[in-house]
């Protein structure tokens, strides 16, 4: 592997795709920036939020998320994270998505995507290691996609009730207090709502709640701390939202992200 790579070589790499391998201490803040590549952006250990213009996107372990070229983000840590990000430019293969997508690492792709961040980046383009790179980019397109994203609203009214509600995830929130907020009524709100985002208050509510429980789950916050900062009235209310959200319980889901990894 190249000594002390960086993102700057994996931008300005010969080959289509390139890949990197970086560690951030709990709580590290990644500016907002840009890159001219996508990247698949892939956590091995802690949480990520991955954050744009558009909305929120979580990355527990086992996970990664596709960012588009040109698309200014910015990303919060949780717990320590070994980061592993996959550099794709445009041309690199047809039918790349084209917006921000979770999507679930299994393991075989996992082990590719460690495997590319040891391949030079002026790899043969007829070799071994371009056929690694080939194969990060099928995975890709066959890897399923995950709703852990919280979408935001351009309506200033709207985005700025949002912002409010994720910097205080347990406070009560009735539909008639928040319409009042945005000086409309609570039917108003609703269709506001649905018309920016495409989904009610309330599951916007539960899907922001959701996602941002994850890396205070990561950090080692217990399941009862979590459930009363988030605005459950138990550790047991919190747990059945969490399982009919991701289909198991909160110690299972981080238990399965760290035995795939």
């Amino acid at each position: 592997m190249d000594k002390m790579r960086s993102y700057e070589d994996c931008e300005r790499a010969p080959r289509p795709v390139a890949a990197l391998a970086s560690d951030h201490p709990d709580g590290d803040y990644i500016a907002p920036h840009r890159h001219p590549r996508a990247q698949l952006i892939h956590t091995v250990s802690g949480v990520m939020t991955v954050s744009s213009g558009v909305g929120s996107w979580v990355v527990p372990p086992g996970r990664a998320v596709w960012m588009p070229p040109d698309e200014e983000h910015a990303i919060r840590i949780a717990g320590h994270v070994s980061m592993r990000t996959v550099f794709v430019r445009d041309d690199a293969r047809a039918g790349l998505p084209r917006g921000c997508e979770v999507m679930e690492v299994s393991p075989f792709l996992r082990e590719a995507i460690v495997a590319a961040t040891s391949i030079p980046l002026d790899y043969a383009p007829d070799g071994r290691d371009a056929r690694v790179m080939a194969l990060i980019l099928d995975e890709i397109a066959a890897a399923p996609r995950l709703h852990l994203h919280v979408p935001m609203p351009r309506d200033p009214r709207l985005a700025r009730l949002c912002a409010r509600l994720i910097a205080d995830p347990g406070a009560p929130a009735t539909l008639e207090q928040l319409g009042a907020e945005c000086h409309v009524s609570g039917r108003t709100l609703a269709r506001m709502f649905h018309r920016e985002l495409g989904m009610s208050v309330g599951e916007w509510l539960r899907r922001m709640r959701l996602l941002l429980s994850l890396p205070r789950l990561a950090a080692g916050a217990s399941v009862l701390e979590v459930a009363i900062e988030h605005g459950y009235d138990s550790p047991s209310a919190f747990a059945a939202m969490f399982r009919r959200a991701l289909g198991v319980s909160p110690t299972t889901y981080f238990d399965r992200g760290r035995r795939a990894n």
